[in-house]
C-alpha cells in the first residue's frame, strides 16, 4: 500500500462513514485499512472537530454536515492539483 498523508487519510474516514445511519468501527477499519490506534487516533480528532457524530446507541460514526463539506472543499482541492500535475506534464520543454 502507498503512503498516504494524514488528510487522506480522513478524506476516507469521512467517505466511509458518510452513511445516514452510521457504520461500526470496524467497517472503517476494513474499508480505510487503518489498525485500530491509528482509528480512534484519527475518530477522537474528527469527533472534537466536529466532522464525524458518533452515535453512542448505537455504537456508530456518521460524517456530518461539517464533514461532507470537509469532503467537498477536499475533492475540489484535489482536482486543481491533479489538473496542475497533468498540465504541467504535457507541457513541452
Amino acid at each position: 500500500m502507498r503512503y498516504r498523508c494524514k488528510i487522506e487519510i480522513i478524506a476516507e474516514i469521512l467517505e466511509n462513514a458518510n452513511d445516514l445511519t452510521g457504520v461500526f468501527k470496524t467497517h472503517l477499519m476494513y474499508k480505510t485499512s487503518a489498525n485500530p490506534p491509528m482509528l480512534k487516533k484519527y475518530l477522537t480528532i474528527l469527533i472534537k472537530n466536529g466532522l464525524v457524530d458518533y452515535q453512542k446507541n448505537e455504537n456508530t460514526y456518521r460524517t456530518t454536515d461539517r464533514g461532507i463539506l470537509f469532503l467537498e472543499i477536499y475533492d475540489q482541492i484535489k482536482e486543481l492539483v491533479t489538473k496542475k500535475e497533468i498540465s504541467r506534464n504535457t507541457e513541452t520543454p
